[in-house]
């Protein structure tokens, strides 16, 4: 992979189709669906996947919790420092990576308030190593109190309110608060889809990626080289795998709903077995990649020349489709589909 090979990922989006306020019922968004066996295309609503999923498929959700980690921090002199604290690599040691806004020096001392101050302890390029002295804990829920929803920078401005974010761009099921990022995948969900599924004996595992730069941070010449994206945490328990490992050796379809959960399976994966725990990852999918665990893939439509391009394409591939992403997003503009975070859904089976 270089960057030449990166061209063929790029595609032109009218702004119109730029998602960028959520649909008003979560389960009404649009719903594109490529079979890769038949090479047929659908188009439906997404509150009626059910039916387009095989009786006993396992869907696999990945419930990390997004964190409202964008904070503002003051210099000893007064001077803001706006931060995004970057909660899903806070899994190891005493220091927390942020990103910030404006200059600061290693040595400072930055505070919110009296209890949650933080010194700047090493500088990484545009990263900065922060020691906090208050816990995780404490400050995970100081950031639910005070905090701002970190949102894609097409987004900023758009003038939607806080508590308007922390639902929608938050899945129903959401659970172990980590992310700096939403899995998108995710917010189609309600409790009605979840009902239609189980009529169908469709049920889902619950494991956990906790998104941050790997995911959504934009690549270039040093991660093509690396063939590596920046490390994320994932947990999944005993219960997950074992139920995940049953459905593969059951020959039932395994659709990962998201490409974060998508990258936790196959980073946990070891002979086509699922291993249970929690561990980091800094697997970069794309063409050609031979995927062990899913079958299927629910997953929105991506910015270009992404990561997340390249690993929908890398299973289009493995699938041996005979379409590319890039057939498959002009379909969707053509159809006006609503692309990125706020946007409508695809599934790959």
């Amino acid at each position: 992979m270089n960057s030449a090979d990166l061209s063929q990922y790029d595609y032109q989006l009218p702004e119109s189709l730029i998602a960028k306020r959520p649909i008003g019922r979560r389960d009404r968004s649009k719903l594109f669906v490529y079979d890769t066996v038949t090479d047929s295309i659908s188009f439906d609503e997404f509150r009626n996947i059910a039916q387009y999923l095989p009786v006993k498929t396992l869907l696999v959700l990945n419930e990390t919790k997004v964190v409202p980690a964008r904070i503002t921090l003051f210099k000893k002199t007064g001077g803001k420092v706006i931060t995004l604290l970057l909660i899903n690599e806070w899994q190891t040691g005493d220091l927390i990576k942020v990103l910030v806004d404006r200059k600061v020096i290693v040595g400072d001392t930055l505070h919110a308030d009296a209890r949650h101050t933080f010194e700047v302890v090493r500088q990484e390029g545009k990263v900065f190593f922060l020691k906090p002295k208050s816990s995780r804990e404490s400050l995970i829920r100081f950031l639910s109190k005070v905090g701002e929803t970190p949102i894609p920078k097409y987004l900023a401005g758009d003038g939607m309110p806080e508590r308007v974010l922390r639902e929608r761009y938050q899945s129903v099921f959401a659970k172990r608060a980590a992310s700096v990022a939403a899995p998108t995948a995710s917010l189609h969900f309600t409790p009605s889809v979840f009902n239609s599924l189980k009529k169908k004996h469709i049920e889902s595992a619950r494991i956990a990626l906790h998104v941050g730069m790997g995911t959504f941070a934009p690549f270039g010449e040093h991660e093509l080289r690396r063939k590596k994206l920046f490390t994320e945490y994932y947990e999944i328990s005993p219960t997950a795998a074992r139920r995940i490992n049953h459905q593969k050796q059951t020959d039932h379809s395994i659709i990962a709903v998201g490409t974060t959960a998508t990258r936790a399976l196959e980073s946990a994966a070891r002979a086509g077995v699922v291993r249970a725990g929690k561990d980091s990852t800094d697997i970069f999918i794309y063409p050609p990649f031979r995927f062990h665990i899913i079958d299927g893939l629910i997953t929105n439509f991506h910015l270009p020349q992404s990561s997340l391009m390249l690993l929908v394409d890398a299973l289009l591939q493995h699938k041996h489709a005979k379409r590319r992403i890039t057939d498959l997003y002009k379909i969707a503009i053509r159809k006006k589909f609503r692309f990125y975070s706020f946007g409508d859904a695809m599934l790959i089976r």
